[in-house]
């Protein structure tokens, strides 16, 4: 990465980690990114498919799971293993000035996999929902940029972590959105 560009990235990072520190976001910031905190929202959108649309319903619940798939398994397995950034909570030049609010954990920083694969879940789901609830696609990129922002706000990831993956999420959501249209076009909201 480009000296410029890594700088950029490190203040970016130390004024969410540091500067926008309060005691709600200390709270806040660990809960949303925490994975189990999403499981109702998760069982939710699978038993509403399921019971709204039955069969057409099905086919949703298992695109959205290659959805994660593929989002999950590129960026943790394919991209992190290949460029093998540090955490910033690992990383002895942030040493000194970095807030931790969750353990570090061990993995690689770039891109964000949580990053990854809330945006992939938030587009595909924009994407088959949009005709009939408009708002969808708000709620869910929004939730997907929180998500983004707590990783950083906690010391996890840099914010071009978290940009990298949300661009790789977005494209994995827009693939299944694209194809969810192309084979059930006939699909109805109603």
């Amino acid at each position: 990465m480009p000296d410029y560009l890594l700088q950029l990235d490190r203040h970016l990072f130390h004024i969410i980690n540091h500067d926008f520190g309060n005691a709600f976001f200390d709270v806040l910031m660990p809960i949303l990114r925490n994975r189990l905190v999403w499981i109702p929202l998760y069982v939710f959108i699978f038993i509403f498919c399921l019971w709204r649309y039955k069969k057409q319903g099905a086919i949703i619940i298992v695109l959205l799971g290659l959805t994660f798939a593929v989002a999950d398994f590129g960026s943790a397995t394919i991209i992190k293993s290949f460029y093998k950034r540090v955490r910033p909570c690992n990383d002895p030049a942030m040493a000194a000035t970095i807030v931790s609010r969750v353990p570090c954990g061990t993995g690689y920083s770039f891109p964000s996999t949580h990053a990854s694969d809330h945006f992939a879940i938030a587009v595909f789901l924009s994407i088959v929902f949009y005709k009939r609830y408009k708002w969808v696609l708000p709620a869910t990129l929004l939730w997907a940029a929180a998500i983004c922002f707590a990783q950083v706000y906690v010391g996890v990831h840099y914010p071009i972590d978290v940009t990298a993956g949300a661009i790789y999420g977005t494209l994995v959501g827009l693939l299944f959105g694209w194809v969810f249209w192309k084979y059930w076009p006939s699909f109805k909201l109603s």
